[in-house]
């Protein structure tokens, strides 16, 4: 490339910084290395006084750590590119691998940075990435245990009182116009509660193994179907008594 740019590598393993460092002045001449941080606040400090292009963000980091770094930065008009170095395996960060410009796992292998020198190169000569927050929020996700992604209580309403639901007493949720009906087993007695956001921003929230959209505007909790039944037109699943019809498209799931 023959536009120059500069990067700058924040790991507050000093061995790391300098390995990378020698290994990027082969791969990429062209790159300046404008600065060395050893952690999250030395690294925001230096990031506001040399602006650069790139950076090589490590993830474990004490003082601020890397995830924090890149929320800050997220905020700027013209946010630098980011490349996660971290020690997690390719399960924990496949998930954002599209959406990140990159990630390296430690230790940084000469091939796999080359990798990542062509695709920053690729990226410098696009427009800034709009997937920014959505990177991090992927991110974030990532990095928690599973057990801690998904709610295991929801904030509803009946009437003027706000609920505390557990997630697992659900039987069905149910949408209507702006708003979602849960329906809920209450101590063995059923109950109704509104919840004010979409379907979509629900499920983000709820476990995909335990709770299935089975219908444009329905969604069951697994756990509480006693029985799915075919009908003159396809399927139903029977929950707590009530019929709620399968979409043609997840009716293939559940013959499966």
């Amino acid at each position: 490339m023959a536009s120059h740019h500069s990067a700058m590598i924040a790991d507050d393993e000093p061995v790391l910084r300098f390995h990378l460092k020698q290994m990027l002045a082969e791969l990429w001449p062209a790159l300046t290395i404008s600065a060395m941080a050893e952690n999250g606040e030395q690294a925001l400090a230096q990031i506001s006084e040399c602006q650069p292009d790139i950076i090589f963000l490590d993830i474990r980091m004490p003082c601020s750590d890397g995830l924090t770094v890149a929320k800050h930065l997220s905020q700027a008009a013209t946010p630098p590119l980011i490349v996660f170095v971290t020690a997690y395996d390719e399960y924990a960060v496949n998930a954002f691998e599209n959406n990140a410009v990159d990630y390296l796992l430690k230790p940084v292998s000469e091939e796999r940075l080359a990798h990542c020198c062509q695709r920053l190169q690729q990226r410098l000569t696009k427009p800034a990435n709009s997937d920014y927050q959505q990177l991090l929020q992927q991110l974030t996700a990532q990095l928690l245990p599973p057990s801690q992604k998904y709610s295991k209580w929801l904030k509803a309403s009946k009437g003027e009182d706000i609920h505390l639901v557990a997630t697992e007493h659900i039987l069905y949720i149910r949408a209507e116009d702006k708003y979602l009906t849960l329906v809920v087993n209450d101590g063995g007695k059923e109950q109704s509660y509104l919840l004010r956001q979409s379907l979509r921003q629900l499920l983000e929230q709820l476990d995909p193994e335990q709770f299935w959209q089975i219908h444009r505007a329905v969604i069951v909790n697994l756990a509480q179907v006693s029985k799915i039944r075919r009908t003159l037109t396809g399927m139903e699943a029977i929950v707590a008594g009530h019929a709620l019809p399968i979409s043609r498209m997840m009716q293939a799931k559940f013959k499966g």
